[in-house]
Order: structure tokens, then sequence, then C-alpha cells
């Protein structure tokens, strides 16, 4: 099953905004945006719009598939 990349910190980062800034822009708590970031949770498509909007980005710039070692 392939795994779900993110670029969220690299984008906030850019946007100088810390985990708890980002999760009250979109309306969730801050262990959603860190379990996001680690790679131990999925966003929904809603919040995954809201997540790309405060980057101003594509949905498909901030999250991506990769697939597992053992499907390549």
């Amino acid at each position: 099953m392939p795994t779900l990349r993110t670029r969220m910190h690299e984008f906030r980062k850019e946007k100088k905004i810390n985990q708890a800034e980002l999760a009250e822009k979109v309306g969730v708590r801050r262990e959603t945006i860190v379990n996001l970031e680690n790679g131990k949770y999925n966003p929904s498509l809603k919040l995954a719009m809201d997540i790309a909007k405060v980057f101003g980005r594509q949905v498909e710039e901030v999250f991506s598939f990769e697939p597992d070692e053992d499907e390549e």
C-alpha cells in the first residue's frame, strides 16, 4: 500500500508558522498536525484542501503518495 508523504513541515517553515498556528488556521488540534507530519494520520480531503490553501499551494504539492519499497 502506498505511503502518504507530506511537505507540511517545509511549507510551515517557509510561512514561518508553527504547528499550533497551522492547527488553529485549519480548525484541528496541534496533535493532528504532528501526526500528519509524522505520517501517522491521513487527512480528510477537506483538511488536505484547507492545509494546502493556508500554504497557497495545490493539494498535490503538499501531499503525495509514494509506493512502498516492496511494490517497486
